[in-house]
């Protein structure tokens, strides 16, 4: 599905665009790996009704299509190769099968696979009585895979229980290249392949990947013991407050939800992992463990001492004396886009000043958990720094064109002259 022009621009409460995109154009034949393209088909339910021993084989996809079938080459070895893949790519790009689309996404960009099912009860299945449309389905489940994406994002760049803001912008970046399959109206919206670059994303799968396991064996422990503490060893194996949320999100309203993955058969599998891993299965009788890890994650989240660096992007006090309140665009420092600070009244003139002439300002406090990591408390030690004439600027650019705001929301002896 492509991105939707119609929909808002993130914010800071909604940071995740919608990373899953068609993919581009299908793959030149002398670009496909004759092996990779065999496993693919295998990997999508096609089957093999023979062939050539050595030389071709044949095959034919899931479900009754009569009249498809594929013949695709063993190897190069032959001068027919090269007609036969064009042939087969150009059947598979006309074929009705919706696997057809899977497969030629699989050889365009080389990805791990990863697939949702959400088991919903018969009566809420399309077609039956008061069910309920497809559509809305596929919205909750797609949502769903992008928290869990993001959630594996996350922790394949640090391991926290509680990211809130942190982190999120890169891992935001590293999802901008995922694709998806088709998004199961045959089931009634209940399916969804992703498929994740391995380029840009296999950090992310095999992040995932042993999270998920970690996340299941606490949730087991748990089931089992009433205990908590191995919530609290997951966070290791990359569980976090995000994942415990995204697989809330994906088992809610189910009788079950399971998530596979799949290894780039161009790739392989990273060292470590199983050459085919085991699916991962959640029920509703999980959720209450679920919850209570995620509100366990927030509630022991430490704060974190920084010193940030930031652009002054808004100003704001109740008169023209006293402490103020100043939001900064973060250039260094804390791994946030933004952070609100109250700054007492010295350091808040010195925060205006700074803005008024283009320069962003250095301060220290404690990036606290509480809001997501978007607050600073304690700060105070505001100093100009000094930056390069091109980015001041731009920085005194951004200022011009919201002077307006900048007069109405700064007290008056902050807007004096520097």
């Amino acid at each position: 599905m492509d991105r939707d022009p119609l929909r808002a621009p993130p914010t800071d409460r909604d940071p995740l665009p919608d990373p899953l995109r068609d993919p581009g154009p299908a793959p030149r034949p002398d670009e496909v790996d004759p092996a990779v393209l065999g496993a693919l088909l295998a990997r999508h339910g096609w089957h093999r009704r023979g062939g050539a021993q050595g030389r071709y084989a044949r095959w034919t996809p899931p479900g009754e299509l009569p009249g498809t079938s594929l013949l695709v080459p063993e190897n190069r070895d032959f001068p027919d190769s090269g007609d036969l893949l064009g042939e087969a790519l150009l059947a598979l790009a006309r074929s009705a099968a919706p696997s057809a689309r899977e497969v030629l996404t699989g050889l365009a960009v080389p990805s791990d696979e990863i697939r949702w099912w959400r088991e919903v009860p018969e009566s809420l299945l399309p077609g039956s009585r008061g069910g309920t449309a497809a559509w809305p389905a596929q919205e909750r489940l797609r949502a769903a895979a992008r928290a869990t994406l993001l959630a594996g994002a996350l922790a394949a760049r640090a391991r926290a229980g509680y990211y809130g803001a942190r982190h999120r912008r890169a891992a935001e970046a590293s999802l901008e290249h995922v694709l998806t399959g088709p998004t199961g109206t045959v089931s009634g919206g209940h399916q969804l392949t992703v498929f994740v670059p391995v380029e840009d994303g296999r950090a992310t799968t095999a992040t995932l990947l042993r999270a998920l396991y970690a996340l299941r064996d606490a949730v087991d422990y748990r089931r089992t013991t009433g205990g908590m503490e191995a919530f609290d060893a997951a966070v290791a194996a990359g569980v976090s407050r995000e994942l415990t949320e995204a697989v809330v999100a994906l088992v809610q309203g189910t009788e079950g939800a399971r998530m596979a993955l799949e290894w780039s058969p161009a790739a392989g599998p990273p060292p470590g992992l199983s050459t085919r891993p085991a699916p991962v299965e959640f029920t509703p009788g999980d959720l209450p463990g679920l919850r209570e890890a995620g509100a366990r994650y927030v509630r022991d989240e430490p704060s974190v001492p920084v010193r940030v660096t930031g652009a002054v992007v808004r100003l704001g006090r109740a008169g023209p004396g006293g402490p103020g309140t100043v939001r900064l665009r973060v250039l260094a420092g804390a791994d946030v886009a933004r952070l609100r600070i109250v700054l007492d009244e010295d350091d808040y003139r010195i925060a205006g000043h700074a803005h008024l002439v283009g320069l962003p300002i250095r301060v220290s406090g404690r990036l606290e958990s509480r809001g997501g990591f978007r607050r600073l408390s304690g700060a105070g030690g505001v100093t100009p720094v000094r930056v390069d004439d091109a980015e001041r600027d731009r920085l005194l650019k951004s200022l011009q064109e919201n002077l307006d705001f900048f007069e109405e929301a700064c007290g008056e002896e902050a807007c004096g002259e520097p």
